[in-house]
């Protein structure tokens, strides 16, 4: 927001002085203005700003204050009746400038603490007797509040980010971007588009996140050129290891990839971890065992589970399969998980006979999931059952928790 363009809209706290509100309304010229005042200080405004200014504001209007001396009493008129009016005069985040020139120190405080959202400006002329200030002459001083809160409001972020909460990180990030000034800015894009591509990993749209983090490794390598917080180079890292990880699952051609079980394994342990969405996350583990199961199949054995070959089965599981697995609408034959457990075990493959082995613990920790609320049941899911299954899928499977992929922590 340059001092020599029009600005959008201008709060402006003035007590007895017009002078300095005259001022600063000839330097900034802006579309709107909303004067923060006591009730007694309203004829300044009208006899003394009015005459004097040679541009009218398009729209103005004041939220009155009852003693400017108490913060509390500033703090409470601000707070009700800025952002309605705000709204009104379609002012979005960003467009308002304050000038607390004439403001008392309650009313200053309060002007930044409720503007903070609004604004990217806030100015301050001061005093200065050898020059006049109704002609614009004083050297007008302004600063971007959220660049110096930019580093705690980046902790923030990072924070949603760490808790999965990748859309509020992404939002964060982008009106970080937006709303500070100079260099930082190809940082906090950066960082967005981040957020937003691990937004996607967890919706498993997996092209997408990894043409998001693809792009924001570049602009974050960019960014560590020229200095940026501590941490970079770590968090580079990881992030790298991810899009290697979602290249094996985006550039791909198998029907069946062997990289999605371990995705939907990570998927279900994020959630155990954090303790939230533990039934999603039992499907999710449920759908990462299947996987397992289908890959093996495909490609040991050449074995698709939704479009079975009879031939290909073993003999004793043939007549059961005719029996039990075919499908009216299209006559293909699909085989259940434990059906292709079953299959796999009679097969003699190792993952399908620790399956047999292991199935009188399975069966209790399949019927708990079955019985939950995205099973058939009505009962909520303990979070000790999901830790069951999950340990015990991890063995069936012969996966380690260092094969998954780990999203990383930013601490930046």
């Amino acid at each position: 927001m340059s001092a020599n363009l029009p600005t959008k809209a201008l709060l402006l706290a003035i007590q007895n002085d017009p002078a300095p509100a005259i001022a600063i309304l000839q330097q900034l010229n802006p579309e709107m203005v909303c004067f923060f005042l006591e009730e007694s200080c309203k004829p300044v405004v009208e006899s003394a700003v009015h005459p004097a200014l040679s541009q009218i504001p398009q729209r103005w209007d004041w939220i009155l204050t009852p003693d400017a001396q108490s913060f509390p009493k500033c703090h409470s008129a601000l707070a009700h009746e800025l952002g309605p009016l705000l709204t009104t005069w379609n002012v979005t985040p960003g467009e308002l400038a304050l000038d607390i020139t004439g403001a008392s120190p309650a009313m200053a405080s309060a002007m930044t603490l409720v503007g903070f959202p609004f604004s990217t400006k806030v100015w301050f002329v001061p005093a200065n007797p050898s020059q006049d200030h109704a002609t614009g002459s004083s050297p007008a001083i302004s600063e971007n509040p959220w660049d110096t809160e930019a580093s705690r409001l980046r902790l923030e972020a990072c924070e949603m980010f760490n808790h999965g909460w990748y859309e509020a990180a992404t939002r964060a990030f982008q009106t970080l971007e937006h709303r500070i000034s100079g260099g930082s800015k190809p940082l906090y894009r950066a960082l967005a588009d981040i957020a937003q591509g691990y937004g996607y990993w967890e919706q498993f749209l997996y092209r997408l996140a990894w043409e998001k983090l693809k792009g924001g490794i570049k602009a974050l390598e960019l960014a560590a050129v020229w200095g940026g917080p501590p941490g970079m180079s770590r968090i580079i890292q990881s992030l790298k290891e991810n899009v290697r990880f979602l290249e094996s699952l985006t550039l791909d051609a198998k029907e069946i990839k062997p990289s999605l079980a371990l995705d939907l394994l990570a998927w279900a342990k994020r959630r155990g971890d954090r303790g939230r969405e533990l039934e999603m996350a039992t499907r999710a583990l449920l759908r990462g065992l299947e996987a397992s199961a289908q890959s093996h199949l495909s490609q040991r054995y050449k074995l698709k589970s939704w479009d079975i070959n009879i031939e290909q089965l073993p003999n004793d599981m043939q007549e059961t399969s005719r029996q039990r697995y075919l499908n009216d609408i299209d006559g293909k034959y699909r085989l259940p998980l434990q059906a292709q457990f079953q299959t796999l075990s009679a097969l003699g493959d190792p993952m399908g006979q620790r399956f047999s082995s292991e199935w009188p613990k399975m069966k209790s920790l399949f019927d708990a999931a079955d019985h939950a609320i995205l099973g058939y049941g009505f009962e909520s899911l303990k979070a000790e059952r999901f830790h069951q299954l999950f340990e015990l899928t991890m063995k069936l499977t012969g996966t380690t928790v260092s094969d998954l992929p780990v999203f990383p922590s930013l601490k930046l």
